[in-house]
């Protein structure tokens, strides 16, 4: 029989848009969920992954099924560099190729790459990971958002897994008006009218959605940003109680783990130095940080009790100009890859 890497069916434009889209990097997981010597399972954009830490600290992602005969990796020993399988033993190594067959030194297995694995990169305290459809071509290049990698910025990352699709914590984030009412009583949305108007404004990296008669008072504009990854910008004032230190900042992504679930990712930061930063993070960590996840407490109750069709039933306003735009985005761009997929 002839070796060969296993590959799921062509995905359809709605397998897509349930479960993400691909020919991108998405963020994975945080990266101190995977320590040195370890091996866990994690299912992302509906398929089943083994993640691991080899020895020399570099981290792999491979399909969690085993060539030979499909059994999960994840439930393999981590040798080093390769992960054996519990099954028969069969060693296969972070890019997918076999190393060896215990049973059967020698076979035609050994030396070929028969199991997908996935680009890495690690950023901010997060794994991330290209999702492309076609295994053997190089990722894009990802420029990584800037709050991210600004040493003038200090930034914490605060990760949650949602039972409500992906698309809805996205819309969430393209959603500033929500601020005003669902989060009102919080520390920092309190101010500013209930009422606005809205407008998109492109940049080169993609869009604004903001608010255009009030700054600085809520939550009065969001940044979507594709630069290799999707990713969201938004800036929230900050009373003086918070301490110093620039506005409230938060980078946000959101990673689909199937059809009906979804890996939120929230940097909150701010732009602080020298002593200034250790009191931003001392307060974080002390008083703020409790705070926040009362917030997004709040987001994940009211996505998750959200129809997953809720999408079907709406009657859309000005205020909804931002979530059309994303959706259709994502439905050209899921069409787009279907197409792409089948012709392959």
């Amino acid at each position: 029989m002839m070796a060969r890497v296993h590959s799921p069916g062509p995905l359809s434009a709605d397998d897509i848009f349930a479960t993400g889209m691909r020919d991108q990097w998405h963020a994975v997981c945080p990266s101190d969920w995977v320590e040195r010597g370890a091996i866990k399972r994690l299912e992302r954009l509906g398929e089943q992954w083994v993640v691991y830490r080899q020895s020399d600290g570099r981290v792999r992602i491979l399909a969690d099924r085993c060539p030979h005969r499909g059994a999960p990796l994840s439930q393999g020993m981590h040798l080093g560099d390769r992960i054996a399988c519990q099954y028969h033993g069969v060693q296969v190594d972070g890019d997918g190729t076999v190393l060896s067959v215990p049973g059967m030194p020698g076979c035609n297995l050994e030396g070929k790459k028969l199991v997908r694995s996935l680009p890495t990169q690690e950023v901010g305290g997060a794994i991330l990971a290209w999702f492309g459809t076609d295994p053997d071509a190089e990722p894009a290049p990802l420029q990584l958002p800037d709050p991210l990698v600004d040493e003038g910025v200090s930034a914490f990352l605060c990760y949650a897994e949602w039972n409500a699709p992906w698309r809805f914590a996205v819309e969430n984030l393209l959603d500033p008006m929500h601020g005003a009412f669902l989060h009102h009583e919080s520390h920092s949305m309190a101010g500013g009218a209930t009422s606005a108007r809205f407008r998109i404004r492109e940049t080169d990296r993609g869009f604004f959605f903001e608010k255009t008669d009030q700054r600085g008072m809520n939550f009065d504009w969001v940044e979507l940003c594709r630069t290799g990854a999707d990713w969201v910008d938004l800036e929230i004032p900050y009373p003086a109680t918070a301490g110093p230190g620039g506005p409230f900042g938060i980078v946000g992504m959101a990673t689909p783990i199937g059809a009906t679930s979804c890996a939120v990712f929230f940097w909150r930061y701010r732009r602080v130095s020298g002593w200034e930063r250790d009191v931003w993070r001392f307060l974080y960590r002390t008083n703020l940080e409790e705070r926040h996840w009362a917030v997004l407490e709040q987001d994940r109750v009211m996505l998750e009790a959200m129809a997953y069709d809720a999408d079907q039933a709406e009657n859309l306003y000005q205020h909804d100009l931002g979530v059309i735009r994303l959706r259709r985005m994502y439905r050209a761009q899921a069409e787009e890859q279907a197409t792409a997929l089948a012709d392959a």
